[in-house]
């Protein structure tokens, strides 16, 4: 008899990090959607009045709108970079699993240093 599962599940089998990765690509492209659409409520506030506008304004500067601030820049450079990543694919380049791991880490890295940089150069401004 085989001792192997069946059917593995998420509690047995561990992702890899380019299966992770792909996931989050898409995960952080539908947050970029949900980001703009929030970006274009606080545009549409500001040319509807200053009710609106400050309504808006609050709900963005409150704690839940600042955390969704932050994932949307993260999302954004995380697409960014793992859009180059994919690129670079693209080019026939970095299929190797080594270059593979090491462009994936390098990819949640910079995104994490450039969301950090964004909001300390976004609060000192």
């Amino acid at each position: 008899m085989n001792d192997r599962p069946l059917s593995p599940h998420l509690q047995v089998y561990k992702l890899p990090l380019p299966a992770l990765m792909s996931i989050f690509h898409r995960a952080t492209g539908v947050f970029l959607t949900l980001g703009t659409i929030l970006l274009s409520i606080w545009i549409i506030s500001l040319a509807t009045g200053a009710d609106n506008f400050d309504a808006v304004r609050s709900f963005i500067g409150s704690l839940i709108g600042q955390l969704l601030l932050l994932g949307w820049t993260f999302s954004l450079f995380y697409h960014l970079f793992n859009g180059i990543r994919h690129l670079y694919w693209d080019m026939g380049k970095g299929f190797e699993m080594k270059s593979v791991y090491t462009s994936g880490y390098l990819t949640i890295i910079g995104a994490a240093v450039l969301t950090v940089l964004a909001w300390i150069i976004g609060y000192s401004a």
